[in-house]
């Protein structure tokens, strides 16, 4: 495996930044598919411009989130907080940043939040799976040494191989590829369901918190939050909030149109 897909001359192309614009391009298709079927009031341009916004507002929250947790490193070397190609994106960040940035376009546009967050939820996910596998590419986001047959050894130059030298680690990248890909199945199976708004965005939320819980018990480089693993305090908060959210609003019922009034 090799950071790059395409090398000529200075002209490199890396597996990360294609799997970026993969998951954007399909993703893009898809939430297309789902604003036509809700019958959303969104133009195919403003569809475009609504999802760069949101991927650049991704990225810029998930540096901020990662920088944020590694201040000592960071404060200490201010040139590398936007080198954003040398690694550190925290999916939670981005999730925070593409949130805040929906809501304003949504407000400024005046789209239901809930009925276009529903929509987009399946293409999230997906495009996260996409990302995941940039990361096996680079060889980062890995767990611990482990005996299992399917441990892998990552190249010398790449931080797996760097921090555990010859040894064969848990791909944990591809654990979560995996499990992402089968939330997105299951979202895009439950998208028709006659539920009320905003249930698949927040049970996007629940299922992926328990993902990257899970994930993250073989994880050899995660932030920390004091003794804590920082996705483990991040996604213990996203299933109170998002599972409340469905308890409190009773989403998973279906909308009931109002009973026509009798005559007589």
């Amino acid at each position: 495996m090799h950071p790059n897909l395409i090398e000529i001359g200075p002209i490199v192309i890396r597996f990360y930044g294609l799997m970026y614009l993969t998951a954007f391009l399909v993703g893009g298709w898809l939430i297309g598919k789902e604003i036509r079927r809700k019958g959303l009031p969104i133009s195919d341009d403003d569809r475009w411009s609504f999802l760069t916004l949101a991927l650049f507002a991704g990225i810029l929250g998930g540096r901020v989130y990662y920088v944020a947790f590694n201040w000592n490193y960071y404060g200490a070397n201010p040139a590398e907080i936007p080198a954003i190609w040398h690694g550190g994106l925290a999916i939670h960040g981005g999730l925070i940043g593409g949130t805040l940035a929906g809501w304003w376009w949504v407000t400024k546009h005046k789209i239901p939040f809930w009925k276009l967050a529903d929509a987009g939820a399946p293409s999230i996910i997906l495009g996260q799976a996409f990302g995941r596998f940039g990361n096996f590419m680079n060889g980062e986001i890995h767990g611990h040494p482990t005996d299992l047959p399917w441990g892998i050894v990552f190249p010398p130059n790449s931080p797996a191989g760097q921090q555990y030298p010859g040894l064969p680690v848990h791909p944990a990248m591809l654990y979560e590829l995996v499990i992402n890909v089968g939330i997105f199945f299951l979202l895009w199976r439950l998208r028709t369901r006659p539920a009320r708004d905003g249930f698949l965005f927040l049970l996007y939320l629940i299922l992926y918190a328990i993902d990257r819980s899970f994930v993250s018990t073989f994880r050899a480089e995660d932030l920390m939050l004091g003794p804590f693993r920082a996705p483990h305090v991040v996604s213990a908060v996203m299933i109170v909030v998002a599972g409340g959210l469905i308890l409190r609003w009773r989403l998973w019922e279906p909308m009931t149109p109002p009973s026509p009034r009798r005559k007589g």
